[in-house]
């Protein structure tokens, strides 16, 4: 996680990862002999014990405003905020109401896009850090123009390692795999195959081009969490976009139905 690959450097957050050296990756060692093992798992407990706060707050605040939160987590180029411009297409012609949170280390392209679909938007920016936390995530909710309903996408920063370590205050991970990143991607990054709800096989359009074996994938998804649903479908073509949706709509009623008229817990 960030703690070796010192990703939160440059990230301005009430937590810091500053050891006093530069942390390159060229030297092909591991770092925790420079800390001590005790201090690199208190430092590691800290950091997501306060994580942990931050996200509870996030939950209980979506909670309140009957939100339902997702955190879109995937590799690079796996099709996320294609697959985020479509469903805001479908959920705009059903009068539904979203929201997303965009992370990514540099530029505002993904948000504008987002944008241009016909949602709210805001833009994290990283900088060198390879995920978003829920400090951040709970800033950038001040920013948007809540209401009670709807769904709320936090799209992350591109990396099947360190956002599994980090909750965001959201109802489920979903995360996203396309079928030319390899099927044997569960079995490789299995930590965040096992901390999702939902994953989704994106750009199945192109399995005639691409040695891809699709009932292996779900097999190994399965194996690291049997309890995983998964969707196919091309957010390219459109095709099992439908399954998707219904999956929302399905997840935001079970929400409204968990919640009732229950207030949530008081915020912490």
């Amino acid at each position: 996680m960030c703690l070796t690959c010192g990703c939160g450097d440059a990230m301005d957050h009430e937590h810091g990862h500053e050891h006093g050296h530069e942390h390159g990756h060229e030297h092909g060692h591991e770092h925790g002999h420079e800390h001590g093992a005790g201090r690199l798992l208190r430092v590691e407990q800290d950091l997501l014990a306060g994580n942990a706060r931050h996200a509870t707050a996030v939950r209980q605040r979506l909670q309140r405003q009957r939100i339902l939160g997702l955190n879109l987590v995937s590799s690079p180029g796996s099709g996320k905020t294609t697959l985020l411009t479509r469903t805001i297409e479908r959920l705009n012609a059903a009068a539904q109401r979203c929201w997303v949170i965009e992370g990514d280390q540099q530029t505002s392209r993904d948000a504008e896009r987002i944008k241009a679909a016909g949602a709210e938007a805001i833009q994290i920016n990283t900088g060198k850090g390879c995920h978003l936390d829920a400090h951040g995530v709970g800033h950038a909710l001040d920013a948007l123009t809540l209401e009670a309903g709807g769904v709320l996408f936090i799209e992350n920063v591109g990396n099947l390692v360190c956002p599994a370590m980090f909750d965001l205050g959201e109802a489920h991970k979903v995360v996203i795999l396309s079928v030319t990143e390899g099927e044997d991607k569960p079995i490789k990054y299995p930590h965040m195959f096992a901390a999702s709800g939902l994953m989704i096989l994106n750009k199945i359009d192109l399995l005639p081009y691409v040695p891809f074996d699709v009932d292996a994938c779900v097999a190994h998804a399965k194996r690291v969490n049997p309890r995983i649903d998964v969707i196919e479908l091309s957010a390219h073509t459109g095709e099992g976009l439908d399954a998707w949706i219904s999956w929302l709509n399905r997840e935001r009623d079970a929400l409204s139905a968990l919640l009732g008229d229950e207030p949530p817990p008081p915020a912490v």
